[in-house]
């Protein structure tokens, strides 16, 4: 199944709804950062709700960043998103090895440990939104559900799963993410709730082969699910020589000239993807006449 986003409406308008599936999102950030199981589990499930997240963008140039920094072995994640279905991601600690939790699953809650959750919103104003809450759990869904309902004040339901092959690929991922309207009625939101508790987990609805659109019909049964877009989701890191270059140039002159009178090839590695850029000696000291 391609990579993809649906976004929905249920009840009226008092409902509005996301789902994705992630696959080859997750299996492209687990290669070019060789992820362990844990940390795949991890950023996976947050790379699915910054593609859910950037589609609540109203700007087509809008930029959503997510940001965990927990006191766990991983340290933190790192996911920006945008309007248009693109994710990019990393983990701070990517190796991390944790035994199974107490329900034989893999220990998200345990690599991320406590700490907090940052959504910043870049809407080309002068200062981007910034919302912050404290991880309450550190299993990444039920923590955007507590920043949904405190720092937006909406009502929501988050799920998101990343489920592994043997071998340590991706067999499955995604999400969906669900928000009550003010004007949301006691008999909705009743049924909305028996709904989901029917659902037993992103990974079994995805692995049992329903697409987002059928997920939201499960998820909004009786409800009067209408889908009204859907929109390809991809891992994309827009870095490239030029940005690079402008960033060494951001170090100042003399970082630049150290790195000249080292005499050595240096290589730069972008955090997002994983891509090495390499520069030589005589390309620093270019690098060193246009900088300040």
């Amino acid at each position: 199944m391609t990579d993809y986003i649906v976004r929905a409406t249920a009840a009226e308008a008092q409902i509005r709804a996301f789902a994705c599936t992630t696959r080859g999102v997750v299996e492209t950030a687990r290669q070019a950062h060789n992820t362990s199981p844990v940390v795949t589990a991890a950023l996976g499930r947050l790379l699915s709700a910054g593609v859910m997240m950037g589609n609540m963008l109203k700007g087509e140039d809008d930029l959503l960043t997510l940001q965990i920094k927990g006191d766990g072995p991983m340290q933190g994640l790192m996911v920006t998103a945008d309007a248009k279905g693109n994710v990019k991601g990393y983990a701070n600690v990517p190796d991390v090895i944790l035994p199974a939790n107490a329900k034989g699953k893999l220990d998200v809650a345990g690599a991320v440990g406590q700490g907090s959750l940052k959504v910043i919103r870049d809407m080309g104003l002068k200062e981007p939104y910034v919302g912050q809450t404290l991880l309450q759990t550190g299993e990444i869904a039920e923590d955007l559900t507590y920043y949904f309902a405190t720092s937006e004040q909406v009502p929501s339901s988050v799920g998101l799963g990343v489920l592994m092959e043997r071998d340590n690929t991706v067999r499955q991922a995604g999400g969906f993410i669900i928000q009550l309207m003010p004007f949301a009625e006691d008999a909705v939101i009743d049924r909305l709730e028996q709904n989901l508790g029917k659902v037993t987990s992103v990974t079994a609805m995805l692995d049992a082969g329903n697409t987002p659109e059928q997920m939201l019909e499960l998820l909004l049964e009786g409800l009067g699910c209408e889908i009204l877009e859907s929109r390809p989701a991809a891992f994309l890191c827009n870095c490239d020589r030029p940005r690079i270059e402008k960033v060494l140039i951001s170090l100042g002159k003399k970082e630049i000239k150290d790195m000249i009178e080292d005499g050595k090839e240096i290589e730069v590695n972008c955090q997002f993807c994983g891509r090495h850029y390499k520069f030589r000696v005589d390309e620093l000291r270019e690098i060193y006449r246009r900088s300040r």
